[in-house]
């Protein structure tokens, strides 16, 4: 089994549940409230955990009363947490509001998580190890990119999630293989709303793009191919929270194991569709049996 490596977030997400998200000075009344494990780096590594994947997570904690719980929920999924962390302080935290129909807002309090400005020995160790390096932007960019071209140097493939969304400089993505935005995050990107015209463009600064379009499925693109869209299975989506995650982790696993990108495109929207029937980010995800009869 080939390991996947993710340097990423850990947060504990809070997350209240109301018919519609309050505007600007206002208060709503929410209907339900859950304190879930969360952050994309988690999430990502819980994903592919459950998915089959061999997976080792670099982040870091707090000592706070969620920094157990962070832990502990990784290790529960199988995720080695030998390289996480715990640094004096509060835990990451995000704050998501979550609409009726799935939609949600959140703000991300980065915590324990913008302590890790750089990687060491031990950590480039386990990047090397790796088949693959899960990156996000959660964490501060200069351990980003310093890991995204750590693995370039010792030939990782890289998968970035560019969420959130930023101008992101030429000395990451320079170390990019594969680029996962989310339409919103490939308009941020390159200024255009059109999920085919960004990827045309984005390809002039990475090899391979799939841009996630929620219930709409995804769109692959490769330089020197046309870009294919792939649609997703029709569900009814209780919460998207951690949809994008449970995506990008299991196409992780399908790649290490060597699927075509047509098959692993399949599977990790499979994945994805499951998580969005559920409540929750990492507790929604699903386990490579139920991904399989999917």
């Amino acid at each position: 089994m080939t390991a996947i490596a993710v340097l990423g977030s850990t947060h504990m997400d809070l997350v209240a549940y109301t018919s519609r998200a309050p505007g600007r000075g206002e208060t709503v009344t929410g209907r339900a409230f859950l304190t879930v494990p969360g952050g994309k780096g988690a999430n990502q590594a819980v994903a592919a955990a459950r998915a089959g994947g061999e997976v080792v997570m670099i982040g870091a904690v707090g000592t706070d009363a969620y920094g157990p719980l962070l832990r502990a929920n990784l290790e529960d999924a199988g995720v080695g947490t030998g390289l996480l962390r715990t640094v004096d302080g509060p835990s990451g935290t995000a704050h998501i509001v979550v609409e009726d129909g799935g939609s949600h807002a959140m703000v991300v309090v980065p915590g324990a998580n913008g302590t890790l400005t750089a990687i060491g020995p031990d950590e480039r160790a386990a990047v090397a190890a790796a088949g693959l390096l899960l990156l996000q932007l959660e964490l501060p960019l200069g351990v980003v990119t310093e890991a995204a071209r750590g693995a370039r140097s010792m030939g990782v493939r890289t998968i970035l999630t560019p969420s959130p969304a930023r101008p992101l400089p030429d000395a990451l993505l320079d170390a990019v293989d594969l680029l996962v935005p989310s339409e919103h995050e490939a308009a941020a990107l390159c200024g255009h709303d059109d999920p085919h015209a960004a990827a045309h463009l984005l390809l002039r600064r990475v090899p391979e793009v799939v841009i996630t379009l929620g219930p709409k499925g995804c769109l692959y693109a490769a330089r020197g191919g046309e870009a294919v869209l792939f649609p997703a299975p029709e569900v009814t989506a209780v919460d998207t929270t951690g949809a994008g995650d449970t995506f990008v982790g299991t196409l992780a696993v399908a790649l290490a194991e060597g699927r075509a990108v047509p098959e692993a495109l399949a599977w990790a929207s499979a994945a994805a569709a499951l998580s969005v029937q559920r409540p929750g980010a990492s507790t929604s995800m699903p386990y490579r049996g139920e991904i399989d009869a999917a």
